[in-house]
């Protein structure tokens, strides 16, 4: 669109004179101007109607997605398969391991248990042994002290006065340190029986197996002091008065008895008359 002229208007001679009044615009300035921006006004709702109407036009873009072929499927399903059966088996592979982990740990026991057994039933086996072997020489010894018992004899007048003192205490209390009459411990009633024919013996178990003659218990007779324990460290004392027996003061429960050897065998014998 072209612009509209503008008239020109001849100015007056006093023109060039600067007024303090602003100047007037004429009619046709005005609508010249008036035109012009009318003009861009139009011109620029034409660009904006026009960019309006391209913005409102859709852009469409279709995208088509591949269609899976029959075969496709058939490989993703037979991944699948393969994928749940490979986890199946590793499933069952870690159920064998932790079934057979079990199975070692058990039998760790059981041998362990079958060796504890084992070593107890060995020394059940040798405790047996040595019971035997106990008993046999316990056999031995009776058997040798029946031997000498029916041989032996009092040897003199004195050993039939210390073995009647002994009988006559039989009955009497048995009392840790006492002396007599009527109570006795081991010890002294041996030393008060041997007293009575002039025989001075140590007072204590320890010591009177120290004194006089060692005599093998195959060879015991009437008379002759046994002990328990070890010569020099005995913890009992008693007399042997033939057939098998001895006579001592035995314990609290018991006191003063007789009793056989071949339920208590000593450990040795001495001889003093």
């Amino acid at each position: 669109m072209e612009e509209p002229l503008i008239p020109v208007v001849p100015m007056s001679h006093t023109a060039h004179i600067r007024s303090h009044r602003k100047p007037r615009r004429t009619a046709s300035t005005t609508i010249a101007m008036r035109a012009g921006v009318a003009g861009g006004v139009l011109s620029m709702a034409a660009a904006g109607a026009a960019a309006t109407a391209n913005a409102a036009e859709p852009v469409t873009q279709t995208i088509e997605l591949p269609t899976l072929s029959g075969d496709l499927a058939d490989q993703l399903a037979q991944s699948a398969d393969a994928t749940q059966l490979a986890a199946a088996n590793y499933e069952l592979e870690a159920e064998r391991d932790a079934a057979a982990a079990a199975a070692a740990e058990e039998a760790k026991k059981d041998l362990a248990q079958a060796k504890k057994k084992a070593e107890a039933q060995k020394k059940a086996e040798e405790a047996r042994k040595a019971a035997a072997e106990a008993a046999a020489s316990r056999s031995t010894e009776r058997a040798t002290l029946s031997a000498s018992a029916s041989v032996s004899a009092p040897a003199s007048g004195s050993v039939a006065t210390v073995i009647s003192f002994l009988k006559a205490q039989v009955g009497d209390a048995y009392v840790m340190g006492a002396t007599g009459p009527n109570a006795w411990d081991c010890s002294s009633l041996v030393q008060a029986a041997f007293k009575q024919v002039g025989v001075d013996l140590p007072r204590v178990s320890q010591d009177q197996s120290m004194a006089g003659t060692d005599i093998p218990l195959s060879q015991v007779q009437v008379g002759d002091i046994l002990y328990w324990g070890g010569k020099g460290s005995a913890y009992h004392v008693g007399v042997y008065i033939g057939n098998g027996q001895y006579l001592d003061a035995a314990n609290p429960s018991k006191g003063v008895v007789i009793q056989d050897l071949s339920g208590y065998p000593a450990s040795g014998a001495v001889r003093v008359l």
